[in-house]
C-alpha cells in the first residue's frame, strides 16, 4: 500500500486552542489514522471484534472499581448548566460565571472502563471474550506536553475476559505484537514495569503488585510510554460479577495503545511527519 496523498496546509494555519489541546494537521492526521489501522492487527490476530464504547462513565460504577481512590487527580467531570443559567446564557452572560450541575458521569480516562461496565453480570464462559475499541479519553494532568501528554487523546485497547491462563496468553501475544510492529515502523522501544496500579493502594492486591507487577509499558527513547500490557487478575470480574463459567470471577487483561503517542514516537524516530508517513506507508505494504 502506497503512502496516501495528503493536502498540505500553510505553515501556522492551525493553532492549538489551549494547553493539552491539539488540532492535528493533515499529515499528522494521516499518521494517526494509519497507525490506528495497523494497531487493529492485534485485534485481528486475537479475533477480537470491534465495538464502540460509551462516551461517558457513571460515577457510581467507577466508585465500585476504586477509580477515585486510585486516580483522584485524573477525573474530568461532565457537568451541565443549571436551569437558572439558561436565561443568562441567552442574554450573553459569560458562561464561566454561571452555575453548573454535576451529571453523575465522567469523561472516560481509559477505553476499557466503559467496556467492562457494559459486561456487568455477564458470564463470558471458560472460552472467554475479547473486544477491541478505540475511544477518546480525557485526563486532568498536572501539565501537558505536545502529543506526549494531552487532555484528550485516542486510546486503542484490546480487552480479554476469561480464565487466568487466557489472560496471561493474551498479554504475551500483545507484547509480541507491540515489538513486531515497532520493528516494522523503525521504532526502538524499551519495556519496563509501571508503578500505577488501579488497585486500592492499601489493599492486598497493591502489596502483591510490588512483588508481581501487573502493568508493563513500552517506551520510546525519550521516555514516552506508547503502549502497555495490563493484567487485572480477577479484580474487575469480582467487582462487576463477570464470570468465566466454572472458573468463577473472570480474570481480565488489556493491551493499550496511546495513538497520538505513537504519532509522536514516529516523528521522533524519523525526523519529520512527512518522513514518518513514508515509513508508515512502507510498513502497510
Amino acid at each position: 500500500m502506497s503512502t496516501p496523498s495528503v493536502t498540505a496546509l500553510p505553515d501556522g494555519c492551525l493553532k492549538n486552542p489551549g494547553p493539552g489541546l491539539v488540532t492535528l494537521d493533515p499529515v499528522r492526521t494521516a499518521l494517526l489514522h494509519g497507525l490506528d489501522d495497523l494497531l487493529t492487527g492485534l485485534a485481528a490476530r486475537l479475533r477480537a471484534p470491534e465495538v464502540v464504547g460509551p462516551p461517558l462513565l457513571s460515577v457510581e460504577g467507577l466508585t465500585r472499581l476504586d477509580y477515585f481512590r486510585n486516580f483522584p487527580h485524573l477525573g474530568v467531570s461532565a457537568g451541565r448548566f443549571a436551569p437558572e443559567a439558561v436565561d443568562g446564557l441567552a442574554a450573553g452572560e459569560p458562561p464561566g460565571e454561571l452555575p453548573l450541575r454535576p451529571t453523575g458521569h465522567l469523561l472516560p480516562s481509559a477505553t476499557c472502563y466503559g467496556l467492562l461496565l457494559s459486561l456487568e453480570g455477564q458470564d463470558v464462559g471458560e472460552d472467554g471474550l475479547r473486544l477491541s475499541a478505540t475511544g477518546r479519553c480525557f485526563r486532568n494532568e498536572t501539565h501537558y506536553d505536545g502529543l506526549r501528554r494531552l487532555w484528550g487523546f485516542h486510546m486503542r485497547e484490546v480487552l480479554y475476559l476469561g480464565t487466568k491462563g487466557g489472560a496471561s496468553e493474551h498479554l504475551e501475544q500483545g507484547a509480541v505484537f507491540v515489538q513486531e510492529l515497532a520493528g516494522r515502523l523503525g521504532l526502538e522501544l524499551t519495556r519496563a514495569a509501571a508503578d500505577d496500579p488501579f488497585y486500592d493502594k492499601g489493599g492486598s492486591r497493591a502489596r502483591l503488585m510490588a512483588l508481581d507487577p501487573v502493568k508493563h509499558e513500552f517506551s520510546a527513547p525519550d521516555g514516552t510510554a506508547i503502549a502497555s500490557v495490563n493484567r487485572h487478575r480477577n479484580f474487575f470480574g469480582d467487582r462487576l460479577d463477570i464470570r468465566a463459567g466454572a472458573e468463577g470471577p473472570a480474570h481480565s487483561a488489556c493491551v493499550a495503545f496511546g495513538v497520538e503517542r505513537w504519532v509522536h514516537a514516529m516523528i521522533l524516530a524519523h525526523g519529520t511527519p512527512e518522513q514518518a508517513l513514508e515509513v508508515l506507508g512502507a510498513a502497510r505494504t
